[in-house]
């Protein structure tokens, strides 16, 4: 494979040494805690701890153990985690809840193996739950480990791939220590975070330079290999903003896109460029049944960037007279729609560029 197993436990022996003098302060590091750990690795996918470290605060203050975040509604949830992106995990985190209070009478399993069993719990966090929490010997692979056993080890295959994938697994498992699981897991991610970083990483400072394949042979900027490219589709769409006697039309948007379980607006998508012709559009067509007391384009436009899809939005406000509510709510509900006041519309949770755009237009 190309790695050198023989420097496994200088390697091990070293993270270990590096881990305390170097780790971050951060508060799920401070508990054996599983539902604490849970919740913080479920927050951290994807997202940077600077970004994600005030949600895991919210969280737990707000459902301090797993029965309350159980018995919250989803709406709660889904509002505390309006921001963060990636919203199934926020609805995976609420089945998961209800899994552990009803299937595991409140309490986490506490292996590797039962912890799969769990919704939205894959093997990196199965690992990191039970490594952490009831210190099993099994190994973390997340992106900073792939990058850091690439380097190190000379491992070359795509990290992509499914056989790449198993080989770093296997050599992960076999470069753990049965003495203390936990830190080690800690501190190759930590490692990968802080020092063998993805790009310009300070190889002059690093207590592994003297046995680093990548270094020895000037491959750091090519390891680890990763060569599928994520296609980024670009979506357009004008959001109307409709208020009516303190009121706001609202839709939740449901499965089979983006943002399931938000609410957003009425919206018409095109699939080009360029502000859409929104005065012929389907959604206007409705909207005019109203005689519309104003109508305004909103000024700004937002872009908002999701791993998969960029989203170019306008917004339109229509107000109508006071004298349209009741019609209003029976032409919305025909379409799926609801009315909103302002203290409700602030409750729910709401993609970020809605949640921008309403904090603009005040």
């Amino acid at each position: 494979m190309g790695y050198n197993i023989l420097n496994s436990n200088e390697f091990a022996d070293r993270l270990l040494k590096w881990y305390p003098e170097n780790c971050r302060d951060l508060p799920w590091r401070e508990t054996n805690d599983p539902y604490i750990i849970w919740l913080s690795e479920i927050i951290l996918q994807q997202t940077r701890v600077a970004q994600g470290l005030p949600y895991f605060n919210t969280f737990l203050r707000q459902f301090p153990d797993v029965h309350r975040l159980a018995h919250a509604p989803i709406s709660q949830i889904m509002r505390c985690w309006q921001g963060l992106g990636y919203y199934s995990r926020a609805r995976n985190l609420h089945t998961c809840a209800q899994q552990i209070v009803s299937d595991w009478n409140g309490k986490f399993p506490d292996s590797y193996k039962d912890l799969l069993s769990l919704k939205g719990v894959g093997p990196y966090t199965a690992a990191a739950i039970a490594s952490f929490a009831f210190g099993e010997q099994v190994a973390v692979v997340d992106g900073n480990v792939y990058r850091v056993l690439a380097r190190y080890f000379g491992l070359k295959l795509d990290v992509s791939t499914h056989q790449g994938k198993k080989a770093f697994e296997a050599l992960a498992n076999q470069l753990i220590p049965a003495s203390n699981p936990g830190m080690y897991n800690q501190a190759i991610m930590e490692f990968g975070a802080l020092q063998c970083v993805p790009r310009s990483p300070d190889c002059p400072s690093c207590p592994l330079i003297g046995t680093c394949h990548a270094y020895a042979t000037d491959e750091v900027a090519q390891l680890p290999v990763k060569s599928k490219k994520v296609k980024v589709k670009k979506r357009y769409f004008t959001y109307f903003h409709i208020r009516c006697k303190g009121y706001t039309v609202i839709r939740e948007r449901g499965e089979g896109d983006i943002w399931q379980g938000l609410v957003d607006f009425p919206l018409d998508e095109s699939n080009t460029p360029g502000q859409m012709d929104w005065e012929i559009g389907e959604q206007f067509t409705k909207i005019n049944e109203f005689l519309p007391k104003s109508v305004e384009v909103f000024d700004t436009s937002y872009k908002h960037v999701l791993s998969h899809q960029m989203i170019f939005a306008t917004f339109v406000q229509i107000n109508l007279s006071d004298t349209d509510s009741e019609y209003l709510k029976e032409w919305a509900d025909r379409r799926g729609y609801r009315l909103a006041n302002t203290n409700e519309l602030e409750a729910l949770g709401k993609p970020i560029l809605i949640a921008k755009y309403l904090i603009d237009c005040e």
